[in-house]
């Protein structure tokens, strides 16, 4: 058997060992469990780690070669002037940003916080929809994705999530800017440790998990919100007691810091990696919708699930049956589990226990 960690696993992997959640109070995957994405989703979920794996993988159906149904959605947009366009601007401000966040590393502390959001919100402009927003993100996953356009991601649905919920405009800036600045404590991680190809030891691990105090501290001095700064210490806090590194309970945390945290962990789980594709949007909605009013905040998590499942209305999508259709009704009591036209038939996943969407295509 095997360590490996939780961000390289793959569908097909046998689990070696019962894994339980941080205060292992609950049982999240029994041992023998041969994982598929939604498990694997799940244990990001919890910010698990890393699992103990078989050393023989057993052949997964996921692992299939997908089946050829012509000019998608997805290739169509890629396709699209304006999303060459967003493309070229994404890249342009990861560039932008990296160079200034290596400069606050090396101790910088002159920065210019309008200079940095612009080309945040000329990506949010252009009259692009929320739903156009995440049609571009989700179609940009198609290569693994580094700390710095991962919180561009983030600091992109930080700013949405804050627009569904009505805060001020004042507030809406702090939040996309507790957005970008969330994970800059990751680069103040030996890469060694970060790139690791082997499992990480007790020691590695417990460096890894100071990134969010890292984050604070290098931010400690800079002419920006302390809103911005908690964010950066707290949105691996989560609002049960489960977090860390202060183990804080929600009214403790705080609040631009919940937001940052739905977007990380929906980002983490949603984005791709150099040795898989993106997992389905749909995957982590049921995490959340399961199991999220706990984690979370409840109003945040609520207006976040019933505003991004409509951004997905009329995309293709593959069920794990391999049926082929069209999402075209969203069930308001069962989020993750739209209706699902597939040539003339319509198929209510609300009512199909073992049906999921495995795949938007």
């Amino acid at each position: 058997m095997k360590r490996v960690l939780t961000k390289k696993l793959l569908p097909g992997m046998k689990l070696a060992n019962d894994v339980f959640s941080a205060d292992s109070n609950l049982r999240l995957l029994d041992k023998g469990c041969v994982l598929n994405e939604k498990d694997i989703a799940r244990l990001a979920f919890y910010s698990v780690i890393d699992v103990l794996i078989e050393d023989t993988p057993v052949e997964s159906a996921a692992s299939s070669s997908p089946v050829d149904t012509g000019l998608t959605y997805s290739e169509r947009l890629r396709q699209s002037e304006d999303f060459k366009e967003f493309k070229a601007d994404f890249e342009a401000c990861a560039s932008r940003y990296e160079h200034t966040i290596q400069d606050i590393i090396h101790g910088n502390k002159d920065l210019d916080i309008d200079d940095m959001m612009t080309p945040i919100y000329s990506l949010l402009g252009h009259g692009r929809t929320t739903a156009g927003i995440f049609d571009m993100l989700h179609n940009l996953r198609l290569y693994d994705d580094a700390t710095y356009t991962h919180c561009i991601n983030v600091a992109l649905i930080t700013n949405i999530l804050a627009q569904w919920l009505r805060w001020d405009p004042s507030e809406i800036e702090l939040a996309t800017q507790a957005g970008l600045f969330h994970d800059i404590g990751k680069l103040l991680i030996p890469g060694a440790i970060i790139t690791k190809p082997g499992p990480l030891n007790d020691e590695e691990y417990a460096v890894i998990k100071t990134h969010p105090q890292k984050g604070y501290d290098a931010m400690r001095e800079l002419n920006i919100s302390s809103h911005v700064k908690n964010a950066a210490l707290m949105h691996h806090e989560r609002c049960d007691g489960t977090g860390y590194p202060l183990k804080l309970r929600g009214p403790q945390i705080d609040k631009f810091a919940k937001a940052v945290a739905i977007a990380d962990v929906y980002d983490a789980m949603t984005s791709a990696r150099y040795y898989r594709g993106p997992l389905c949007p749909f995957i982590a909605i049921s995490m959340f919708e399961d199991e999220g009013f706990q984690r979370y905040d409840p109003e945040m998590i609520l207006a976040f699930l019933h505003n991004i499942v409509n951004t997905y209305l009329r995309n293709t999508v593959r069920l794990n049956t391999g049926e082929v259709g069209e999402i075209i009704f969203i069930n308001s009591n069962a989020l993750s589990k739209p209706t699902i036209k597939v040539d003339n038939d319509y198929i209510d996943l609300s009512k199909c226990p073992g049906v999921y969407i495995q795949e938007i295509i």
